[in-house]
């Protein structure tokens, strides 16, 4: 299905998004707890640090990630690198609210951020004809990471420290990553494109907009909107799953035993998404993306059983599987490769900028006593109002052509 090359670029996004886990909010959630008990703070203080340091990195990643459309890709993989193991090892020793502050502002930037900004970016741009099958399959390595993870450290947390686990990754990270950056992507650069005929005069007659001019667009609000739910809405419930777990008794092996009921079910989606991509495009699409999602925070308002956190997961883990490829590929379709980069910094800060809002609210809802029905109704009306906007507006998502 795909020659050498773009075989060595899908790989090299399976490895990144695999990685960017470690800065991801489901990963992070599982040392909620340990970090709390050693800092004494409650689930309020935690999630307020959270969204701060969360909200400064998504500024920064406006800046920096719009360099990856004037550097080598190869060297700008190299420093990103640096700087997830850098943050793993930060990330060990916190000791203080100040080292947490920073430590999670180092993780969320370069893990969440930087990670799976470098992944996309590289593949949204190369990509053409089955950019959406190439999205699919790259996001497969974060999936991965999200059915293996949660069992992995729960079970490393009944043997090890939690600080040692983080120096561990750090470790892995410094030494994996370079090597598999060197073989994969040391050839790559801004002009390396997916051999194509049938298509290749429409990428080129696209109009390739510019950032300032998509700030201009109200079209580029209209699906943030909708590509905003589910990672502030999936961050308060990775972040505080502890808190639902006890809220609904389900225990803490059930979690993150639903969390391969999630994993598989993206990892599903994804398989199915990309396909439908190629075949009708991301804008159509759209509109099914938060559907699931939709019917996740119904389960969790109306149902408490613990077959209910198999559903809940699973239903979120659809919605993460279109919105993974979405969140990619429908920017290119709008408005073009050549400045792909910068726009990417700006809804990936945007996306980081939702998760911190996710983390605050619920932390602050959760602080000041409402139950995680409540907090799931509010989610529920938010996904229903920007579904209901983005239904009424699909027909002028076309790209222009010059």
């Amino acid at each position: 299905m795909f020659k050498s090359l773009s075989l060595k670029v899908i790989i090299f996004g399976f490895i990144f998004t695999f990685f960017s886990s470690f800065g991801q909010s489901f990963f992070l959630g599982l040392f909620n707890s340990s970090i709390r008990d050693t800092l004494s703070i409650t689930q309020g203080q935690f999630g307020s640090i959270y969204a701060t340091a969360t909200l400064l990195s998504s500024f920064l990643l406006i800046w920096v990630g719009k360099k990856i459309d004037d550097i080598n890709i190869f060297k700008f993989a190299f420093f990103v690198t640096l700087l997830l193991s850098f943050s793993c090892f930060f990330f060990s020793k916190i000791s203080s609210i100040t080292f947490l502050f920073v430590a999670i502002f180092l993780m969320r930037f370069s893990g969440q951020g930087m990670m799976s900004h470098t992944a996309t970016t590289t593949i949204s741009r190369y990509f053409t004809r089955s950019r959406g099958k190439a999205l699919s399959t790259a996001w497969f390595g974060l999936s991965t990471a999200e059915f293996v993870l949660p069992v992995l450290i729960i079970y490393l947390l009944t043997i090890l420290t939690w600080q040692s686990i983080w120096i561990s990754i750090s470790f892995l990270v410094i030494i994996f990553l370079p090597i598999t950056s060197f073989f994969l992507a040391r050839n790559l650069n801004f002009d390396s494109r997916e051999e194509t005929k049938e298509n290749e005069f429409k990428e080129k007659d696209i109009k390739q907009w510019k950032r300032i001019e998509v700030i201009k667009d109200y079209r580029f609000y209209i699906v943030c909107l909708n590509m905003l739910a589910m990672p502030w809405i999936a961050t308060g419930v990775f972040v505080y799953q502890s808190f639902i777990t006890e809220a609904k008794d389900w225990g803490t092996f059930i979690i993150a035993q639903s969390f391969m009921v999630y994993s598989i079910l993206s990892v599903i989606t994804l398989l199915v998404s990309g396909f439908l991509i190629d075949k009708f495009t991301s804008r159509k699409l759209l509109i099914f993306m938060n559907i699931p999602l939709m019917f996740s925070t119904l389960v969790l308002i109306l149902f408490d059983t613990t077959i209910t956190s198999f559903i809940f997961l699973g239903l979120i883990g659809v919605s993460n599987g279109l919105a993974n490829v979405l969140g990619s590929s429908t920017w290119a379709e709008i408005y073009g490769v050549k400045h792909i980069g910068s726009i990417k910094a700006l809804t990936g800060a945007l996306m980081v900028f939702s998760t911190a809002f996710g983390t605050a609210l619920f932390g602050f809802l959760i602080d000041q006593g409402y139950s995680i029905e409540q907090i799931a109704l509010v989610s529920f009306l938010y996904i229903l109002a920007s579904t209901i906007l983005l239904f009424f507006s699909r027909n002028k998502l076309n790209p222009e052509y010059i």
